[in-house]
């Protein structure tokens, strides 16, 4: 039953969206997945989707699928470059990964127009602006 299966919480760790660089014409962001615990983690799987609405229409993107491996403790992993298009649509970041044998997952939604530089913070381990979910 599913009352019997244990809580894994997924802590201290976050999915962030990067603003690397910017020039009077482009700006490019990347998505990390930054491992803010003091134990590694390993066998990590993100996948990631965008959908919504976009100019009155139901817009879904394609469904991608990262294998990042081990991503040790204190470091952080690059998981796709995003472009602003879709900063519009809700980006969604399905996460899981092994720590001690045990399997957790997690779901990040970064929801529509969340990623903006009102929203921008320094990024801990990354020390670039960018948006964070924990």
């Amino acid at each position: 039953m599913k009352k019997d299966l244990p809580e894994n919480i997924v802590q201290d760790v976050a999915i962030v969206v990067v603003l690397e660089e910017e020039s009077s014409t482009n700006r490019t962001w990347t998505v990390y997945l930054v491992n803010l615990k003091d134990k590694d983690i390993e066998t990590v799987l993100v996948s990631s989707r965008g959908y919504g609405h976009l100019n009155g229409q139901n817009v879904k993107t394609s469904l991608l699928r990262h294998s990042i491996g081990k991503v040790p403790a204190g470091d952080f992993a690059m998981i796709e470059l995003i472009d602003e298009q879709v900063f519009g649509l809700n980006n969604e970041y399905w996460l899981s990964y092994y720590q001690d044998d045990v399997l957790y997952d997690k779901k990040f939604i970064f929801v529509p127009d969340s990623i903006v530089d009102e929203n921008l913070i320094k990024i801990p381990i990354i020390n670039k602006p960018g948006v964070m979910i924990k």
